[in-house]
């Protein structure tokens, strides 16, 4: 459920009461639509989520003669908290032409700074900016109000960003907790010929490691003309996975994809898990992999997926298909059974 705030924000939030601002906005034809529209996202949304915005005026003075109604553009704020975080919220600033909603479009803008405790980046702003004109936002129809598409298409967006920014911070939380404990037992394996490397971490011969491996290689999924591959292979030691990816881009077919390894891993040596994963240029997609793993317990597995791009922006279901395609290669791999040495048979094949 949807949460608003009543802070008042000194950077141009007008006084003015909403309920006047409507009634003005009623008193011209051209803007009823507008007037309407507002009553309905204050009747969704609440009293408070809904504030005037009137540009700075330039009166010295500092006092001004019109009212937000009479500016050929209207403003207003909304304070809303993220579908899926009650206490983070996200403040947009809606500015709607003289023409909208006959010929233009609504423009959505940023002005939160911080999505909770992460600042938000160039990324996300230019994308909110964009609603109205991106294939990953909403289209727009001539004489069709459409703010409150806009706008839950940006707070699912939001959010998905916030998701993603929580799980890198605990992938790092993560990794900082096994190179700790790698510390403490290198201190302590003082038989070790080596406490620098132990003996376990040794590289083998790439092809000794390539010719024990079996991958477990999940139906594509298709969206919009891009693929998503997920393989998935039982790994004994760290020093593995590197050969591995090696292995896997040496393979043509795999190599041409937009993003070929995508991947993370988790493998128990002696008292200490090591984890790690790899983006591959598709940002974050590699630390929900991780989470993927970790929330499923899995052990001793290396899951990869490769994405072939069609063309078409996915938005945030790419990561939906990402873990999919990996949680398919698991299930396959039997990994998902707690016996990683039975596969099943179905939704793909194994070499």
């Amino acid at each position: 459920m949807l949460h608003s705030s009543s802070t008042s924000d000194p950077e141009g939030d007008d006084t003015q009461d909403l309920q006047d601002f409507i009634t003005e906005l009623y008193q011209h034809p051209d803007r009823q639509a507008v007037a309407s529209e507002i009553e309905v996202l204050q009747s969704i949304y609440g009293e408070n989520a809904i504030r005037v915005w009137t540009p700075s005026t330039s009166n010295g003075d500092g006092s001004g003669t019109s009212t937000a109604a009479d500016s050929p553009t209207v403003r207003y704020t909304l304070n809303l908290s993220l579908p899926s975080y009650d206490m983070v919220f996200v403040k947009l600033l809606v500015s709607l032409p003289a023409t909208y909603p006959v010929s233009s479009p609504p423009q959505l803008q940023l002005l939160s700074r911080y999505l909770g405790a992460f600042g938000a980046d160039s990324n996300l702003f230019g994308s909110i900016l964009r609603t109205f004109i991106s294939i990953c936002g909403v289209e727009f129809t001539p004489d069709t109000v459409c703010v409150f598409d806009g706008v839950q298409n940006v707070l699912e967006r939001c959010n998905a960003w916030y998701e993603d920014r929580l799980n890198e911070d605990k992938v790092k939380e993560l990794v900082r907790g096994d190179e700790k404990e790698k510390e403490v037992d290198s201190r302590n394996d003082v038989k070790s010929k080596s406490s620098a490397e132990p003996a376990n971490l040794q590289l083998k011969p790439e092809n000794e490691i390539t010719s024990e491996i079996q991958f477990f290689v999940a139906e594509p999924i298709v969206d919009r003309k891009s693929s998503f591959i997920g393989r998935a292979c039982r790994i004994s030691d760290p020093s593995e996975v590197p050969q591995i990816i090696a292995h896997l881009m040496s393979d043509r077919r795999i190599a041409r994809a937009a993003h070929p390894v995508i991947n993370a891993w988790r493998c128990q040596v002696k008292n200490v898990l090591h984890q790690d994963n790899d983006d591959d240029g598709e940002t974050a997609a590699g630390g929900r992999l991780a989470h993927l793993l970790q929330i499923l317990e899995v052990n001793n597995v290396l899951v990869v997926v490769t994405r072939y791009f069609g063309g078409i922006h996915l938005g945030p279901d790419r990561f939906k298909h990402i873990n999919q395609a990996a949680r398919n290669a698991l299930e396959l791999g039997g990994f998902l059974d707690g016996d990683d040495r039975m596969p099943r048979t179905s939704r793909g094949k194994r070499h």
